[in-house]
């Protein structure tokens, strides 16, 4: 049975919106976009802790817009970069009503939000999800994550799409790591209820 695991850049105050580029998000008339970038890029250290773990990965979980912003850009980036292959050839659900088969980038199959359970049954491994914040709040709602690992960064935007809904859950910390410039990189364990 494979592991959802959500993977998350945050501000100190929880938004997940935008953190790469400025044109990743505007909804909302977000203005701050590629918040997380130059703090990251500062700090290879902090920027890499994520990765530490993800050898377990096994397979990769979207919403339809990360999948076709996030897969796309670092697919058609011709710049070398540690994202291109794993992105390629790892297996890629995309959870979408309105996408249409056959997906644009390789190694990609749509589901429905009611397949993620049986999907989670079928995989031996990771499920890594990355961004898509409506997806996660979503399956956080079903009780589906079993792990965050979150980035926390020393900036406060006080506005933007937060990661966190209302829906409550224990959790519990694996392990943690603060970096020189004040990054926190933290794994949590869902509880279950």
């Amino acid at each position: 049975m494979g592991k959802l695991v959500v993977v998350e850049n945050l501000s100190l105050d929880g938004v997940m919106q935008s953190p790469g580029r400025p044109d990743e998000d505007t909804r909302g008339g977000f203005d701050r976009g590629g918040w997380a970038s130059a703090l990251l890029a500062d700090d290879p250290q902090a920027a890499m802790a994520p990765m530490e773990d993800q050898g377990a990965t096994a397979a990769m979980l979207f919403g339809r817009r990360t999948y076709l912003d996030l897969v796309g850009f670092w697919l058609s980036n011709p710049e070398p970069n540690p994202f291109t292959e794993i992105l390629r050839n790892t297996p890629k659900y995309v959870v979408s009503s309105t996408l249409e088969e056959p997906l644009p980038h390789p190694s990609s199959t749509r589901i429905s939000l009611g397949d993620v359970a049986s999907t989670k049954d079928a995989v031996a491994g990771d499920i890594v999800v990355l961004g898509s914040g409506e997806l996660v709040r979503a399956l956080a709602a079903a009780k589906l994550v079993d792990e965050y690992i979150l980035t926390i960064l020393p900036v406060v935007l006080g506005s933007g799409t937060r990661l966190f809904a209302e829906t409550p859950a224990a959790l519990e910390v694996v392990k943690s790591f603060t970096s020189p410039t004040g990054i926190v990189v933290a794994t949590y364990r869902v509880l279950p209820d």
